[in-house]
């Protein structure tokens, strides 16, 4: 099939007709640093930086590189793809001399002088892309295995980088492609008995094949997103219940300060932590309370705003003072959060569990039950741990994978939103194409939802792309990648 991707109009994608170089290695001290150019003069300019005349595909030279007077900028390895063998599928050099900020750009500068030009964040990427040596899940597989926060991220961004994400979807475009030819085949010939898709079910199993593999696909992909993009989970309650000593518990190091002294913590305080291979993006946030203290109230504040802004929402409080007389932690909730949230994403954390024998305390609901009920049969869960002993941390972390989904197959992949919505997408024009064929027997429409499918499909790795979507993902690449 024949891409009708155009070149992105975004300033962020410079023009292929250049010839660009840019550091590709972290700017600071170290031993090894190495500039990348690409381009139709990124060969000569390798030959004017060293004096040499002729380098050889894949194989390092040593050189000195030189400035226009003749004096040594730096010495080095220099390596050479030649095109179409090469990662942007240009000639492409790279200079690998010695790290320090100053070095590199003293020669970064000495190939602008040569007729280089700056890349802009992931034009080396997007010319590769350009170029058909990757497609646009390979490219974005390549930043994120860059960010990757655990190692089954970046397990899983090189299995995408290497095509296997890519071959799923390619083999669901080929299938959507035969099932078009066939009702488009079927309409411009109502005549041929053999082609009578409306009543001999051939097209309705093949349909209803691909729409069992879409739903894989799908879960599989939802798996990818959690590794890539984690979750942000945002610590709730009451001073001194327990939140910053509970942030410090699953980081495993002292990030929060915390004090017998209520109002320790007024501001947010963000931490990244990996619990089972899932990433938590963790908040910690100011204890509410009603107070005059100025400081206290804008934390307060902020605080409310994480917390409508959380993907799941840990209410902690102290089982030894934060619930008296016939209140539940629901209540609490209710007040503290302005209205109960739903219960996919609220986990309650009851902390001081291994003080539940010594509180005198009685509540409507057991301390020690992991349900709470509520109306409308919606179920609550709570976890009782202690963020002194470490007790119940480990049922906290399998909540957390729990209520978000999170349980990745041993060869997961990264996904991204962007194709969590493309997926959706085609499951509803597929939808769309099963309904006009069972229920309406309305050909021309089956074969419109078809075709919408494929356009949605065809979205994830490249094949029809908007020219600002492109921009957008390029453009959030590494200068230099």
């Amino acid at each position: 099939m024949n891409s009708i991707t155009t070149k992105p109009t975004d300033s962020s994608v410079l023009s292929v007709s250049t010839t660009i170089a840019a550091i590709a290695t972290p700017l600071g001290r170290g031993g090894v640093g190495i500039i990348r150019l690409s381009g139709s003069k990124a060969y000569a300019i390798a030959c004017l930086l060293t004096g040499k005349t002729e380098f050889t595909p894949r194989l390092a030279s040593f050189c000195r590189f030189y400035q226009a007077d003749g004096t040594v900028v730096d010495e080095g390895l220099v390596l050479y793809f030649k095109a179409p063998h090469s990662f942007t599928g240009e000639d492409v050099i790279e200079l690998q001399g010695h790290g320090g900020v100053i070095l590199q750009n003293q020669l970064l500068a000495r190939a602008f002088e040569l007729g280089a030009k700056q890349a802009s964040a992931g034009e080396f990427s997007y010319r590769a892309f350009d170029n058909d040596k990757i497609d646009l899940l390979q490219a974005e597989a390549i930043a994120d295995a860059i960010d990757a926060t655990s190692a089954a991220a970046a397990s899983s961004a090189i299995r995408s980088l290497s095509g296997e994400f890519s071959q799923k979807i390619n083999q669901l475009l080929e299938q959507l492609i035969h099932l078009r030819l066939h009702v488009e085949a079927a309409i411009d010939f109502p005549d041929e008995e053999d082609v009578d898709f409306l009543s001999d079910g051939v097209i309705q199993g093949k349909l209803e094949q691909v729409q069992a593999q879409i739903q894989q696909v799908l879960a599989t992909a939802k798996q990818g997103q959690l590794l890539r993009d984690g979750i942000h989970v945002v610590l709730a309650g009451r001073p001194n219940a327990g939140k910053s000593s509970l942030l410090n518990r699953l980081a495993g190091q002292e990030r929060a300060i915390v004090t017998e002294v209520a109002g320790t913590t007024r501001d947010t305080l963000q931490e990244t932590v990996v619990l089972n291979g899932l990433t938590l993006h963790l908040t910690d946030t100011a204890g509410l309370r009603d107070t005059e203290d100025t400081v206290e109230r804008i934390g307060i504040a902020r605080a409310h705003t994480a917390i409508t802004q959380a993907d799941m929402l840990l209410l902690v409080y102290d089982v030894t003072r934060d619930i008296a007389g016939d209140s539940t932690p629901l209540q609490l909730a209710e007040q503290l959060f302005g209205k109960l949230p739903e219960p996919e994403r609220l986990l309650i954390i009851a902390n001081k569990s291994d003080l539940i024998s010594q509180s005198k305390m009685e509540t409507t609901e057991p301390l020690s039950s992991t349900i709470i009920h509520y109306a409308n049969n919606k179920d609550y869960e709570q976890v009782n741990v202690s963020c002194e002993t470490g007790a119940g941390i480990e049922d906290l972390t399998a909540a957390l994978c729990a209520k978000v989904g999170f349980h990745p197959p041993e060869n997961s992949l990264i996904a991204r939103t962007r194709h969590l919505d493309a997926l959706r997408r085609t499951t509803d024009y597929l939808f769309e194409a099963h309904e006009q064929l069972t229920v309406f027997q309305a050909g021309e429409l089956v074969a419109e939802s078809l075709r919408q499918a494929q356009i949605s499909l065809g979205e994830i790795t490249g094949e029809f792309s908007a020219d600002d979507l492109l921009g957008k993902i390029f453009g959030s690449f590494c200068i230099g990648k």
